[in-house]
């Protein structure tokens, strides 16, 4: 029998009361977002051997795979009351709850999620006194693109028109945490580059598979970071467990060209690689063009002015921060990644 299952069979007399009450107040983890790519990889990583989780959720409900890795609750981070109710007993919080948006329509929600969403589980962490956060943010909130230049956690945040709202929110979010750390919360964040993994294929970073696997023809000419949602886990857990506090971490398995990335899908895929370049000319058009579209049909643009500028660029981030700290921590092939991956989408959509 599940945990979940248990936990539920437990309910409905007193003797069943006790042991109700002995489990909830061995409950010592707490994950947000434990539906999302980064999330429901971490449960799997921390069920294999803590027992005592609790996973929240908002609209996306856990999939009978990860039913039984926790005991589950609906909350929306916007609700003070229901958040703090779940986070009694805590002690260790990894908050992976995130929106990923570039789309203009959005804004308003992209902030409440990522800003006020922060701002209540920061809060509700300092009110149940907890141990410690492990916060996810985002290389985005380290602020504008620097074409050509090694990015690290040194750099600070500079206001610019080529930030994107994502970015704006992520920083915003972040800024919270070191509310928090201020207030004598003991955190940790952490700023991964593109998460590669085996999410769902129609949002977020692991669309890039559902792209090439479609063959799309179209590449950039620019370059990204890139790291496996295995290897951002691990990081995580390894923070979380460690005495390491009030500090960020860039994690980055690899600098890559966008052609690149999409070359090696296509290989494992067995599909026609892309072939056509985008210029810096056509993708300023082609976001025009979509943006025309979307205010006419009201649907999602394909490409926005900010998505345009960062697949022209060529952008390097710095991992050696961790890895100085961690001399044991190693980060996967790039290779060994993708045929994973590549592996498991096939699975999960029953892929030719």
């Amino acid at each position: 029998m599940n945990k979940s299952s248990w936990y539920n069979n437990t309910q409905g007399n007193k003797h069943s009361e006790k042991r109700n009450t002995k489990l909830y107040f061995c409950l010592m983890i707490l994950i947000t977002g434990a539906t999302g790519l980064v999330g429901s990889h971490l449960l799997k990583e921390l069920s294999k051997s803590s027992p005592q989780i609790i996973a929240l959720y908002n609209k996306t409900k856990p999939s009978q795979e990860l039913q039984g890795l926790a005991i589950w609750k609906q909350v929306d981070i916007l609700d003070m009351t229901a958040l703090e109710a779940a986070m009694q007993n805590i002690k260790y919080v990894y908050h992976c709850a995130a929106m990923v948006s570039f789309n203009p329509k959005e804004k308003a929600l992209l902030h409440q999620l990522n800003i006020d969403g922060t701002t209540n589980l920061v809060n509700a962490c300092i009110n149940a006194n907890i141990e410690k956060l492990v916060h996810v943010s985002s290389v985005a909130a380290i602020g504008k693109i620097r074409n050509q230049e090694m990015i690290s956690e040194q750099m600070n945040w500079s206001d610019s028109d080529n930030n994107s709202e994502y970015s704006k929110t992520k920083y915003l979010s972040e800024m919270q945490v070191w509310r928090g750390i201020g207030e004598g919360l003991n955190a940790v964040i952490v700023n991964p580059s593109i998460i590669l993994g085996a999410g769902d294929w129609n949002n977020g970073s692991t669309g890039i598979f559902k792209t090439v696997y479609n063959e799309f023809p179209w590449y950039t000419h620019g370059s990204n970071g890139f790291v496996d949602v295995k290897n951002v886990v691990q990081a995580m857990i390894l923070l979380m467990n460690s005495s390491v506090s009030n500090e960020r971490y860039i994690l980055n398995g690899w600098n890559l060209s966008y052609k690149n990335v999409f070359d090696e899908i296509a290989k494992e895929f067995n599909k026609k690689k892309a072939h056509k370049k985008v210029t810096p000319f056509l993708a300023a058009l082609v976001w025009r063009i979509e943006k025309l579209k979307s205010i006419i049909t009201g649907s999602n643009p394909l490409l926005t002015r900010e998505t345009a500028i960062s697949a022209q660029t060529r952008v390097e981030f710095d991992n050696s921060k961790l890895l100085k700290q961690f001399p044991d921590f190693r980060y996967t092939s790039f290779e060994k990644s993708l045929q994973r991956i590549c592996g498991e989408l096939k699975e999960k959509y029953q892929l030719q």
